[in-house]
């Protein structure tokens, strides 16, 4: 016999435990937070930095996991960069089997990378309201003045020492909380476009505009007090190509005034402060210094670096192998330890050959054209706005790693991984109230009020 349950009214329900699960913002917060720690631990170049980047990237990875095992169910947002970034793994541990010159250098900077991979991967899963792009960008803009401003203060009252308390173990160009002025250059480089964009955009208006351009000029401006002149190319780039996005939008008759105005905050900043060791600086391109190599020193490596790749072409000599290799092909003498070949490009070549440059020419090409599909009307969303800023982020670092080895530093190199994946992201639903809201506010007066006919 059949009998309904609700003709026994007296049997209880079951009651449900709720188990606590990690939200996506919890997991979004973690992520940032071990994102932001690592350029304050000197870029995490140090071991006791990188176990931390690993260990949190763990973390993370087992905090998303634990969040769909609750619910069960496999909840994973496709991503277009989830191809060459496996492809690159598969490559890598090709090299571990059999062809790696120094297989635990290789395994070494292979946890490194799975560790950027899962850091961008809980990005792009945690990132899913268009409320949480618009927090994270703020995040990112405070972050990088409070930073530039420490920079900049230091710069005041240098002693050599990291933070004023650290003594350098092998000798540097400090600025900010990184050994090398160029790496700290590679930072602002992707931070700084943030509080430019949206300076330029319909998220800012009156006060806040100016404000939030103010702090885009103390972070840009502290790019070239560093002295690094690759970022200052770089910077020069990166402002270009937001001249040529900003071109044809609508009410773009301010957008030279406002970068008039950076342009004018930023050199008034380098007048006041150092403008004459800025200038000595970047005179002495020839010249020798304690602290780095020279620019012609640097293209003897490329070109001894080009000699490493002509005899591993295909493969390479394994991903992290490059100090351990190029002193057998190394043409100078130096007093120097080359640890890195001062051109990402060059290095990508050596040690993955023409297989990991290939995959590294694809996973740009990629992210490239998806967001080149979010930038219609970028200056209306939170989309398009965020995508624009990691792209010029991007693009600041691609083009300073011709010059330097940005993207060896693990605190870099995870944010640009973010950065492009944020850009290559698929477009995240907006809040049908807030579009509504954004149209009738920039809806001329004209078109908001029907004009009656007298006839």
């Amino acid at each position: 016999m059949n009998t309904s349950l609700a003709l026994h009214p007296e049997i209880p329900k079951v009651a449900t435990t709720s188990r606590p699960k990690p939200s996506n913002t919890t997991l979004l917060t973690a992520s940032t937070a071990l994102l932001l720690f690592s350029p304050l631990a000197f870029g995490a170049v140090q071991p006791w930095a990188i176990f931390i980047l690993e260990a949190g990237s763990v973390l993370l990875l087992a905090g998303w996991s634990a969040r769909q095992w609750l619910a069960r169910e496999l909840n994973v947002l496709p991503h277009a960069l989830y191809a060459p970034m496996g492809a690159f793994v598969a490559l890598v541990l090709l090299q571990l089997i059999g062809t790696s010159a120094y297989r635990f250098a290789t395994y070494s900077h292979l946890l490194l990378y799975i560790a950027y991979g899962v850091i961008a991967f809980v990005f792009t899963q945690c990132l899913r309201r268009a409320s949480q792009l618009r927090i994270l960008a703020w995040i990112l803009c405070v972050y990088g003045a409070v930073l530039a401003s420490f920079s900049l203060l230091q710069g005041l009252a240098p002693n050599g020492k990291l933070y004023w308390i650290w003594p350098l173990e092998q000798g540097g160009y400090v600025y900010g909380p990184y050994v090398n002025h160029n790496h700290y250059a590679g930072l602002m480089e992707m931070l700084s476009p943030i509080p430019l964009v949206l300076a330029a955009s319909r998220f800012t208006t009156g006060n806040r505009k100016l404000a939030i351009a103010g702090v885009g000029a103390l972070m840009a401006g502290t790019i070239v007090l560093s002295g690094s002149r690759g970022g200052v190319v770089a910077f020069a780039v990166q402002m270009v190509l937001l001249a040529v996005l900003l071109r044809g939008r609508v009410g773009t008759w301010k957008q030279p005034l406002l970068m008039a105005a950076f342009l004018m905050a930023a050199i008034g900043l380098l007048v006041l402060i150092g403008g004459n060791e800025l200038t000595r600086r970047m005179a002495s391109m020839h010249s020798e210094t304690r602290q780095e190599l020279t620019g012609g020193t640097r293209l003897t490596i490329d070109r001894d670096a080009l000699r490493m790749w002509r005899e591993k072409p295909l493969f390479g000599w394994g991903l992290g192998t490059f100090p351990a290799v190029y002193p057998r092909f190394r043409s100078f003498f130096t007093s120097f330890f080359v640890n890195e070949a001062h051109n990402d490009y060059l290095q990508l070549l050596v040690e993955t050959g023409l297989a990991g440059i290939s995959i590294a020419a694809w996973f740009l090409v990629l992210t490239f054209r998806h967001a080149r599909s979010k930038l219609a009307n970028w200056t209306e969303t939170a989309n398009g706005t965020l995508t624009v800023a990691a792209l010029l982020g991007c693009l600041g670092i691609l083009v300073h790693s011709f010059l330097d080895f940005n993207l060896q530093i693990p605190a870099n190199a995870a944010l640009f991984y973010v950065l492009c994946s944020i850009a290559a992201a698929a477009p995240i639903q907006e809040s049908d109230r807030r579009r509504v809201r954004r149209q009738l506010i920039l809806q001329p007066q004209h078109e908001s009020t029907p004009v009656q006919d007298p006839s």
